[in-house]
């Protein structure tokens, strides 16, 4: 059983689902299952050492699945930027077709990949940025609501609101992302205009998802009310889950006279990169968003994508069409 989309069409997948990509975990473990699950797994490039290994990572992933799946490049503002010109030809000389940009002034990656054929995906936080990046050439908005795990933005926007906002003033399709971990939540973004949904928390809870199971068990265990904000004060809010040091984070950014090199001890990526893969669930920050309060077991992707797309359908054409008189 499938449920088509012009999205599913345009990329030539069987389920509207698309796999969130995140540092340390879009591997390709993971993005090859949910490629086989029949959904779109992706690749995240930053999570490689160099473009050579991106390349060598996409290699591998082609040879765990012969269906579509994409690379994230996600631009962070930094004081030593990562070579993302290499990693944009990493991706085009590797045949990717499709790629989910993010972050700020992505317009050069977007025309080099548009030069190349590929599908770009842009995630936005808000329907201004994405009317700026429809106007840039992306093919697909992914409107992430203030629930989502990472950065939400500053306007403090919940799905309900911004998906049909952003469907009413675009003319390209639209995913939807931030707060989805079921069936109920396909449903309800397919009758919101969205045409798929993203997912990232979701998917860390997986047997295929390359973290330690002590981080998996925590999202199960966790609750929607399980999350930090961080960084608010300093106009960069991330969601995060809730541990030692994201409270410490908050604590230390409360006081006025905070900056960031104060917390830039305990939000080190290399402390979250321990934190998945030793279990130890304070090393670092985890990126978890609230959808943790919908995550009650850890199951394969393909049970995953399986579950959910039956449940959308069941409600779609059964529950919902009983309540018709």
């Amino acid at each position: 059983m499938a449920i088509s989309t012009p999205f599913t069409r345009l990329l030539g997948i069987e389920h509207p689902i698309v796999q969130g990509g995140m540092q340390w975990v879009g591997r390709a473990e993971l993005a090859s299952a949910v490629s086989n699950a029949g959904a779109l797994g992706i690749l995240t490039a930053l999570t490689q050492p160099t473009p050579d290994a991106l390349a060598r990572e996409i290699e591998r992933c082609r040879s765990m699945t012969d269906r579509p799946f994409g690379v994230n490049l996600t631009i962070l503002p930094t004081m030593t930027p990562p070579p993302y010109a290499g990693y944009r030809q990493a991706i085009i000389d590797s045949g990717v077709k499709v790629v989910e940009t993010a972050g700020s002034r992505p317009q050069e990656h977007v025309e080099h990949f548009k030069a190349n054929g590929i599908v770009v995906i842009h995630k936005c936080t808000s329907v201004r940025h994405a009317l700026s990046a429809q106007r840039m050439g992306v093919d697909v908005i992914s409107i992430d609501g203030f629930e989502c795990a990472g950065h939400p933005g500053e306007d403090d926007v919940p799905g309900l609101i911004l998906i049909p906002a952003a469907v009413d003033k675009l003319d390209i399709p639209v995913i939807a992302s931030g707060g989805f971990a079921d069936g109920r939540g396909l449903a309800a973004a397919l009758a919101l205009g969205a045409q798929g949904i993203n997912m990232g928390t979701r998917f860390c809870a997986t047997r295929e998802a390359p973290i330690h199971d002590k981080v998996k068990q925590m999202l199960v265990d966790n609750d929607e009310r399980d999350t930090n904000l961080i960084f608010r004060r300093l106009h960069n809010t991330a969601r995060v889950g809730k541990n030692s040091v994201s409270d410490e984070v908050v604590r230390i950014l409360d006081r006025p006279d905070a900056t960031f090199e104060d917390v830039a001890p305990l939000v080190r990526g290399a402390r979250g990169r321990e934190l998945l893969e030793t279990g130890d669930l304070d090393a670092g920050l985890v990126w978890a968003g609230q959808s943790q309060g919908l995550i009650h077991d850890i199951p394969s992707t393909a049970e995953l994508v399986a579950r959910i797309v039956d449940d959308a359908h069941r409600i779609i054409e059964r529950d919902l069409h009983a309540l018709l008189s």
